[in-house]
């Protein structure tokens, strides 16, 4: 696969992750936001498994054995999905599908913060200005005025916190034992079950309700979960990672057009400033130590 090919590749994927957000506001129109999560990553795993049943063939063709530890590290993975996925969920019922696309942006800086703070990794410098302006992005986001911020926004931000910890994890977990086809199976399936677990608790789950919201499901969980995941791994292994890294984070700008075409929604000029920072501190904390590594390099 050429470059070329790879980074149009990685581009699909953030129009996928950024347009889920309008299926997520939309599907819960008729389903709770737990039953939307837990549909949607069960046949993200379905979708994959077939992938996954190869993967592990393969492992053991190489003689590798998984241990019982793999497994725990795995469904903890997928507790985090499901924390941060679940808050997510519940928060967009109360946002615009611009402001989170935005605020879920704002865990790429944390996660040099949390590995600094648990491996004692200093972070790159352009951590600190990054989450000073993505701070000032997301007053600006909200107007200028943090009362401002919906109970949606709140919980959006909240939800940031599990995915920083998601992606810190995910990186050494799946590397571990060379499987991240199956690593991914195991969190989906983890995070669906136990949205589906809680939901059955707290929701009224009905049939009707289920087929009304089965095209956003389905883009959701076969789109966005299946089929971005798989092709981000595919094409991710024929790109740099600065390519990545620019291309994925339009993810967040995707949301916004997206809002703005299907939801009619609108942001004022201060909440467009506020989301372009975000946007370059997004950007900064991914390819200045990139870009501090090349031309260290080339010294």
């Amino acid at each position: 696969m050429s470059r070329s090919v790879a980074n149009s590749l990685m581009l699909l994927v953030a129009l996928i992750w950024g347009t889920t957000f309008v299926a997520q506001q939309l599907g819960m129109a008729h389903v709770g936001p737990l039953t939307y999560t837990g549909v949607r990553f069960l046949l993200g795993a379905l979708f994959v498994l077939p992938l996954a049943l190869r993967e592990y063939g393969r492992l053991q063709a190489r003689g590798v054995r998984l241990e019982r530890s793999d497994w725990f590290a795995w469904c903890g993975l997928g507790v985090l999905l499901f924390l941060g996925a679940v808050f997510q969920q519940i928060g967009i019922m109360g946002t615009t599908v611009s402001n989170a696309g935005f605020l879920t942006a704002l865990y790429v800086p944390m996660v040099p913060i949390l590995a600094w703070l648990i491996d004692r990794q200093a972070p790159h410098p352009a951590v600190w200005p990054a989450t000073i302006g993505s701070f000032i992005g997301t007053f600006m986001l909200s107007g200028g005025r943090f009362d401002a911020l919906t109970v949606g926004d709140y919980w959006v931000i909240a939800s940031t916190l599990f995915w920083a910890a998601h992606v810190f994890w995910v990186g050494r977990v799946a590397a571990h034992r060379g499987a991240p086809i199956m690593v991914a199976v195991t969190q989906f399936v983890v995070s669906g079950v136990l949205s589906m677990l809680v939901a059955l608790t707290i929701e009224d789950i009905e049939l009707s309700g289920l087929v009304e919201a089965m095209p956003a499901i389905l883009y959701g969980g076969l789109l966005s979960v299946g089929v971005a995941f798989t092709v981000q791994v595919i094409a991710q292994r024929h790109t740099p990672a600065t390519d990545a890294a620019i291309l994925l984070s339009s993810e967040i700008l995707f949301a916004a057009l997206a809002g703005a075409l299907y939801l009619g929604e609108r942001l004022t000029p201060l909440q467009l400033a506020g989301g372009g920072i975000i946007f370059v501190c997004i950007l900064g904390v991914q390819l200045a130590p990139m870009l501090f590594r090349k031309s260290a390099k080339a010294a």
